[in-house]
């Protein structure tokens, strides 16, 4: 999915400053979505002991079963916030 379809356009850099600018953390949808965002991050992180690199270098690189099982769901998580959360925010 093209970002430019949700209204975000291209502007030239990696991460678009149409999202992730400190204009945009000011207003009230982008200090939400960057809250939520932190939030999530700490209790995902806490929830499965560890953050998401180390479990998929450290952990699967020791043929760690919790690992896998741990970075499974983060790509499920990735994907889910991709296809179907992104496009609702945004």
């Amino acid at each position: 999915m093209a970002l430019g379809k949700l209204g975000i356009p291209f502007d030239g850099v990696l991460v678009s400053l149409s999202v992730f600018s400190w204009d945009t953390f000011f207003t009230f949808k982008g200090f939400f979505i960057m809250v939520i965002g932190g939030f999530l991050v700490g209790f995902g992180t806490r929830w499965v002991d560890g953050c998401t690199s180390g479990h998929a270098i450290s952990g699967l690189s020791n043929l760690q079963l919790p690992s896998l099982i741990a970075v499974v769901r983060f790509f499920i998580g990735g994907l889910v916030m991709t296809f179907l959360i992104f496009p609702l925010i945004f």
